[in-house]
């Protein structure tokens, strides 16, 4: 019998590097499945990347004429290019496989779904993005996360007063 090869998380490779992450995402957003898609970019872009100059804030993904396209990713210029340089805000071609992108755009085309970047690492000396497909939370979705997350607290607060 065949041994199968357990399927890794971007997170449990070894040759990955986090660049950064966007937290803010996981708050207001439900996240309903991940992807990961490389980065066409420019030198002074990924020298930037690996200097973790980069913000994922209000990152998101927009299909544009069959192809997916990460819009407002703030990567900061590279200050030795000088006229070199690159558009800190410029929109930045997703490289996915054309079934993945088929099924985000017709995602996405559904009532209250959008693509939204959840992280940025670099992996095997490539630059890629963890996008996750994402339905708004409602007001107190969001309020029930932050008395969850306030009530876990105090838990191991108490615990740790105990030993």
């Amino acid at each position: 019998m065949p041994s199968r090869k357990k399927k890794t998380t971007a997170s449990e490779q070894p040759n990955n590097r986090p660049v950064t992450s966007n937290r803010q995402a996981f708050f207001n957003y439900e996240i309903l499945d991940r992807y990961e898609a490389g980065l066409a970019l420019t030198g002074t872009e990924i020298k930037s990347i690996r200097a973790g100059k980069v913000d994922l804030r209000d990152a998101y993904a927009r299909p544009l004429e069959g192809e997916l396209w990460l819009q407002n990713c703030h990567i900061a210029q590279y200050d030795p290019a000088s006229i070199y340089n690159h558009d800190p805000r410029r929109p930045r071609k997703l490289l996915l496989h054309r079934e993945q992108i088929e099924e985000l755009i017709g995602e996405v085309s559904q009532k209250g779904l959008t693509v939204v970047a959840l992280r940025l690492y670099i992996r095997n000396h490539v630059a890629k993005v963890e996008l996750g497909l994402a339905r708004g939370k409602r007001q107190y979705d969001k309020r029930r996360a932050i008395r969850d997350r306030e009530m876990d607290m105090a838990a191991r607060q108490a615990i740790r007063a105990l030993r």
